[in-house]
């Protein structure tokens, strides 16, 4: 039997619980992250522990990023019993709205060690470039 050494850890799980912690398909509980920029990419890094990568869904739709994921109850053979649940299960999403500065076409993902870090290129039309002047010898008179 495992000892809990934290007489309102049973009182916090109950409160999370009661504030709807766990998320269902039709109100799914957030997702934490991290976003930065990393030279001509935004990085997304959201925390999907104990989550399967068959269990991520990761959609654009014009500039609405949607990421959701559902972490499942691991089987259990007969006969056991559970002492302490506190690892939340259910459905977990985030939705960000792109800038129409990055490339969404070309959006790469990668999970590992519970972590999907997604990058998010910054559009070509959108980097800064140099503008040619012409010089006065290639103007030329329109007459009429």
């Amino acid at each position: 039997m495992l000892m809990r050494t934290d007489p309102f850890r049973e009182l916090d799980r109950l409160a999370q619980q009661m504030l709807g912690a766990s998320g269902t398909w039709s109100r799914p509980a957030a997702v934490p992250m991290d976003a930065y920029r990393e030279g001509d990419a935004y990085v997304i890094m959201m925390d999907l522990p104990g989550v399967t990568v068959d269990a991520i869904d990761i959609d654009v739709e014009r500039n609405m990023l949607t990421v959701k994921a559902e972490r499942r109850p691991v089987e259990k053979a007969d006969g056991v019993q559970m002492e302490l649940s506190e690892r939340p299960l259910g459905v977990f999403s985030r939705q960000l709205m792109l800038a129409d500065t990055l490339d969404t076409e070309k959006i790469t993902a990668d999970y590992t060690a519970g972590v999907l870090t997604l990058r998010i290129p910054i559009a070509e039309r959108a980097k800064p470039r140099k503008i040619a002047i012409g010089s006065g010898d290639d103007r030329r008179q329109i007459s009429g």
